[in-house]
């Protein structure tokens, strides 16, 4: 009798949220202070807000995921009604936020940690995606659409990583192609061009997908692909290892060496291995062995061609010298 009476109070008050649509899901939002300036801030339990934010924010922190920028904070006010996630995304969403409500699609969806997903309407900056029932359907960042199923992730998950298996795609029409690959990652089998056919016995149906898998999966466990490389069929076997780098911060395969860059390759973060030695913050890498570099994407091109490299030229205010890497 409790269950259903639990039951039956449930679904009236889901009824009553959806029943105001969503004006009453902007006044949700405002009565909540969900939203400031560039952070979103969503109670997700009475006590414990899911917070998008660049910069650190001024709270109890009780996780973070440094790769999309998400935290876990505490709450001492807290809020009667918390947020809920949507149980399926829908085609149509509203993008709302403290001053406007905006109708609309996500029309591509989240790459991985490699690229954010797309809101049909660009001029949508900061927004909680939901329907009119007022649930949790995605979040609209500066730099992209944030999906359900990663914050899902991030509450559910234990530990702050996400796998990789030493490669990067692309979407290309019915193809997902092999644009990069870690050569740091242990006897790495695959080549860039490589066509991803089928991921554990399945036939792979798109990049985001396949990215998800890999990402939201365990360190140390096996993944099977069948792949065409040219005119063959191959079938290959990949251990995921831990990723280091993409989202909200540098993706070009020097992350395993605790070296962070922004998008002039100036060096934004060290670890300790680096710290008082050879490089500085500020630092800008302007060569790879040979090769010379002008952005992320020609750094993570270089090592994936070329292999394990040896040195990084540094430019260092007008000095300009190299530095193995550790």
């Amino acid at each position: 009798m409790l269950r259903l009476f639990l039951l039956l109070n449930l679904s009236l008050l889901t009824a009553f949220a959806c029943s105001g649509g969503y004006p009453t899901c902007q006044q949700k939002l405002q009565d909540s202070n969900s939203i400031s300036n560039n952070q979103i801030q969503l109670l997700v339990k009475k006590h414990k807000r899911l917070l998008f934010s660049t910069t650190i924010p001024k709270k109890n922190i009780i996780k973070y995921d440094q790769f999309l920028s998400l935290y876990l904070v505490e709450d001492k006010k807290g809020f009667a009604y918390p947020f809920r996630f949507a149980r399926n995304s829908s085609n149509v969403v509203g993008a709302i936020n403290n001053t406007t409500i905006t109708k609309g699609r996500v029309i591509e969806r989240q790459m991985g940690l490699t690229t954010l997903g797309r809101f049909s309407d660009a001029s949508v900056k900061v927004a909680l995606l939901s329907s009119n029932c007022c649930d949790i359907d995605g979040l609209v960042t500066p730099d992209g659409v944030i999906q359900r199923v990663y914050l899902e992730h991030f509450l559910q998950s234990k530990s702050n990583s996400y796998a990789d298996v030493g490669i990067r795609v692309k979407q290309d029409k019915q193809h997902i192609i092999v644009t990069a690959v870690d050569p740091y990652v242990k006897s790495n089998p695959f080549l860039e061009d490589d066509s991803i056919l089928k991921h554990n016995g399945k036939r792979v149906k798109n990049a985001a997908t396949l990215m998800q898998k890999i990402l939201f999966s365990k360190e140390g466990v096996t993944h099977k692909f069948q792949i065409k490389r040219g005119k063959k069929i191959v079938n290959l076997v990949q251990k995921a290892e831990m990723r280091f780098g993409g989202g909200y911060i540098s993706d070009t395969f020097l992350e395993r060496f605790g070296i962070y860059v922004d998008e002039e390759l100036k060096i934004v973060r060290l670890s300790e291995n680096y710290k008082g030695n050879s490089l500085k913050v500020c630092d800008k890498i302007i060569q790879i062995d040979e090769k010379r570099v002008h952005n992320q994407q020609e750094v993570m091109q270089t090592i994936s061609r070329q292999g394990k490299v040896t040195s990084l030229l540094i430019q260092r205010d007008n000095f300009q010298f190299f530095v193995k890497l550790n």
